[in-house]
């Protein structure tokens, strides 16, 4: 089977969506399929050109089997409304441009978080008549307003229109989530046109190991109780919150907090930290994705943060599949939702409120100091990764796009 797949970030890009529809379509290469990834020069998420990549109108490169064609877009860093936005409809239009000129596909693929990515499959697949499948990774524009980057207004009831409108007239939509599923199904998308895949990690890749020694001594955690949070800094994140537990935990020199990563909030994370002489948190930046089993190599917890918002409920952060491959206990700060049913159903770690910079000190400290707590945590989150692995992801969605081929 030909397939189309249309993602606006891709590796080297190290984000969840990048990592998601890579390590899927690899499984998919392997399988016998032909995979297309129409995709932007990496550049996510300070909105820098990688090294090595051009901004080209169109440019080819093979990655594992896949053959990538990325194309040129207006590149901004990850904030701001305006050139966000111009971000966004730039590779919508680049992408439908350079789309009607590739092999005609068996089907076409689009994901989200921003869905201007499927407003081109969607057109494509008009265009060159084949199926059009919808991945759900983000209720878009919900989350942006839930984490306050746009405010309900006339544009965002036309983009819930739109999202809609992609929703009714896609062949098939593959939720990242049950709770997305149930949003569509009360808002009239048929229910039988949704399959639920959720989130999962390559635990070939993401295994136990001792601590990296070279990072130890770069970041200075030799004999700290590590709570590392591995991923974007934005809005959605509200990792201010971590500051404030920091701080009450300054005079207990075992702790540290671990923050890896980029994205909007992360200047002003570092400057905050710096201004309240917070020591007790290390900042690694971005890291490339072969780096990251070595990055959580340096925690004893994870950390899985979220707003304090209803929009979050029904997220499943990607990290938290990592974090149980590497088995270390995942400690879920955000509100009450499917993240934390599947955490507690797999007794992989523990579940607090969103943005209780209290709950959160309470919580590392019982971590640290009950032994038998977290060896039974760290068991119970290795245990689940098998039941989470990418492979088995990668069979359910590839399913999808096989029911929704036309015969030929």
């Amino acid at each position: 089977m030909r397939i189309l797949f249309l993602s606006e970030n891709f590796p080297p890009e190290s984000n969840a969506a990048a990592t998601r529809v890579y390590e899927r379509a690899i499984y998919w290469v392997k399988w016998g399929n032909d995979v297309t990834i129409l995709t932007s020069a990496p550049n996510f998420p300070e909105g820098k050109l990688y090294p090595g990549y051009r901004n080209a109108w169109r440019r080819v490169e093979y990655m594992d089997g896949l053959r990538v064609v990325r194309v040129k877009t207006y590149m901004t860093a990850n904030q701001g409304k305006v050139k966000r936005t111009l971000d966004f409809l730039s590779f919508m239009c680049a992408a439908y441009l350079i789309g009607l000129f590739e092999k005609r596909p068996d089907v076409i693929v689009s994901t989200s978080p921003q869905f201007f990515a499927a407003v081109a499959g969607w057109a494509l697949g008009v265009s060159r008549r084949v199926p059009f499948v919808f991945e759900l990774g983000d209720l878009w524009p919900a989350s942006i307003v839930a984490v306050g980057a746009l405010r309900p207004s006339l544009a965002i009831r036309w983009m819930e229109r739109l999202e809609l409108f992609l929703y009714k007239n896609s062949n098939a939509v593959v939720a990242l989530s049950r709770a997305f599923k149930r949003n569509l199904v009360r808002r009239g998308i048929d229910a039988n046109k949704i399959t639920v895949v959720i989130n999962g990690v390559d635990t070939w890749r993401y295994q136990p190991r001792p601590p990296d020694e070279e990072l130890t001594k770069l970041t200075g955690l030799k004999n700290k109780f590590v709570v590392g949070y591995v991923g974007t800094h934005g809005m959605a994140h509200a990792l201010g919150n971590v500051l404030n537990a920091a701080e009450r935990l300054i005079d207990q020199t075992d702790f540290a907090f671990l923050l890896a990563g980029a994205g909007a909030e992360r200047d002003q994370l570092i400057n905050d930290a710096t201004k309240r002489n917070l020591s007790n948190i290390i900042f690694l930046p971005r890291q490339p994705k072969e780096a990251m089993p070595a990055i959580w190599s340096l925690c004893d917890v994870a950390l899985v943060h979220l707003k304090n918002a209803d929009a979050f409920r029904d997220v499943i952060p990607s990290k938290m599949f990592e974090a149980m491959a590497m088995g270390l206990p995942i400690l879920l700060a955000s509100p009450a939702g499917e993240a934390s049913t599947i955490l507690e159903s797999d007794k992989a770690g523990i579940h607090i409120a969103a943005e209780d910079p209290d709950a959160l000190t309470d919580a590392v400290r019982q971590m640290k100091d009950n032994t038998e707590l977290y060896k039974s945590l760290a068991t119970g989150s290795l245990a689940a990764a098998s039941f989470h692995s990418r492979e088995a992801q990668a069979k359910a969605m590839l399913a999808v796009l096989v029911n929704v081929r036309p015969n030929t």
